[in-house]
């Protein structure tokens, strides 16, 4: 198996093996976000050179809650039960704040989602993470912001 990005920083920066599971639901979605974050900004920079603002606001269209929340409709049913265990526990995480411009439905779906993330981040399935978001944003359209039926 190929080592994923969590394994060479925490070799390349002597990070100690740390049992997950007693992450707190929100600072899996707090490493989750960054992760989605970058793979997004990958698809959309490698999609071809544009101007920055462009990048910018493709990229915010699809990490805003709203889009995160229609994305995990699409790739809830393909959730192993420990995913959606893991799903649940994001989305009724207590968060001191909210997003601004997203219904509290949307943000707390989009933390679940963000919580998936960053657990299967820091779990070290990262192809897991890729047949998710690509199967999320094959059904997703990026210019309704709705799920594609």
């Amino acid at each position: 198996m190929e080592k994923g990005l969590n394994c060479w920083i925490k070799e390349k920066f002597g990070l100690p093996e740390v049992d997950i599971a007693t992450y707190s639901p929100l600072a899996l979605a707090y490493i989750g976000d960054g992760i989605y974050d970058l793979i997004i900004r990958s698809i959309v920079v490698g999609r071809g050179n544009t101007k920055a603002s462009k990048l910018h606001m493709t990229t915010s269209q699809l990490v805003k809650a709203h889009a995160q929340s229609e994305m995990m409709r699409v790739i809830e049913p393909v959730l192993t039960p420990e995913e959606e265990d893991i799903f649940h526990r994001g989305r009724n995480a207590k968060s001191p704040t909210m997003a601004k411009n997203a219904t509290m439905t949307d943000y707390r779906r989009a933390t679940g989602f963000e919580a998936l993330m960053g657990y299967l981040y820091l779990s070290d399935q990262t192809e897991r993470i890729f047949e998710l978001v690509e199967l999320g944003l094959r059904n997703y359209d990026e210019k309704t912001g709705k799920i594609r039926e």
